[in-house]
């Protein structure tokens, strides 16, 4: 895909249409409509209703918290009314404030479903590794000023890899219905000043790359020993292990979808590693036995189990 490719201004589509996200967290009560605060699904509801001249509702790939930003956040919405991509992405990104922006505008199938068809998801957690405090992007990542042993925290974080119970890494508020999850890879590395972790599961609990990060922040500057995930992980405590990260150093990067749906490629980021020259979808998912849980709402398929119950996790 290039980057300059036209955006069809000519042909009217109604029905279900992918729009590819990104924004700036940081004045956001995370992505999920709130009444109490400015969220970002809010902000783009809004916009794309005016485009609409109807009211819009999006589903997300992946909610994220309050503060946290996002490169690639996928949605879907379902509209009757027939408008250009082109007329979706400019005119959406119009009404939009300036720390969120429509990327792509995609006509998919009515079985797509930005969550319930996601088969991974990619976070990055940057950490501004250095004597002083950033000036430039410090809203994008955390300040640590002590030295952090990056070979250190790798050992560390390759006892989450695969599929395990993610109690002790689950804030106590998750309402997630198991703690079990599938972490892909996880890769600590430096560029720099700047540690990043870069991590990609077939889902996640609540808070569990921060608290992850948090860990490994320990692990990095000598407080803890190589072998603290693995006991976080073994003991299942969430009350027993490290601080939450902050949310700021947190980006939603990446969300895999089947190929059948042809989603635009695009960059992987947040902006601060565009020069790595990575691209959405890049890395293969490794093989995996992992049965989710049916969702409530979610369309059943005819390929799709029975519902799991939580006392049949191994």
């Amino acid at each position: 895909m290039s980057l300059f490719e036209p955006i069809d201004e000519n042909e009217r589509i109604a029905g279900r249409i992918a729009l590819g996200i990104e924004y700036r967290g940081t004045h956001y009560q995370g992505w999920q409509r709130l009444r109490h605060g400015p969220s970002v699904q809010a902000a783009l509801e809004q916009a794309l209703s005016k485009v609409a001249v109807a009211p819009l509702e999006v589903m997300c790939s992946g909610r994220t918290d309050s503060g946290v930003h996002a490169s690639r956040q996928i949605v879907h919405f379902d509209c009757d009314r027939p408008r250009t991509l082109k007329a979706w992405v400019m005119g959406t990104n119009v009404n939009l404030p300036r720390d969120v922006s429509v990327r792509w505008a995609h006509p998919v199938p009515l079985d797509f479903h930005a969550r319930f068809c996601s088969l991974a998801r990619r976070y990055r957690y940057l950490i501004a590794n250095q004597p002083v405090p950033p000036a430039l992007d410090a809203e994008q990542m955390i300040w640590h000023r002590v030295p952090l042993d990056v070979e250190r925290m790798q050992q560390a974080a390759q006892a989450l890899v695969g599929e395990h119970d993610f109690s002790g890494f689950r804030a106590a508020g998750c309402q997630s219905r198991t703690p079990w999850r599938h972490v892909h890879f996880i890769e600590v590395q430096r560029i720099g000043p700047l540690v990043v972790i870069d991590i990609q599961a077939n889902a996640f609990v609540h808070h569990m790359v921060r608290n992850i990060a948090g860990a490994l922040l320990t692990v990095g500057d000598g407080r803890q020993g190589v072998e603290r995930c693995g006991d976080i992980l073994a003991r299942g405590d969430r009350r027993r292990a490290e601080a939450t990260a902050p949310a700021q150093g947190l980006h939603f990067v990446d969300v895999y979808y089947d190929a059948r749906f042809d989603l635009p490629r695009e960059p992987l980021g947040p902006s601060p590693l565009w020069f790595r020259g990575e691209w959405s979808g890049e890395r293969r998912l490794p093989p995996s036995n992992y049965r989710r849980p049916v969702y409530r709402g979610e369309p059943r398929r005819p390929s799709q189990p029975d519902e799991i119950p939580e006392e049949g996790r191994p």
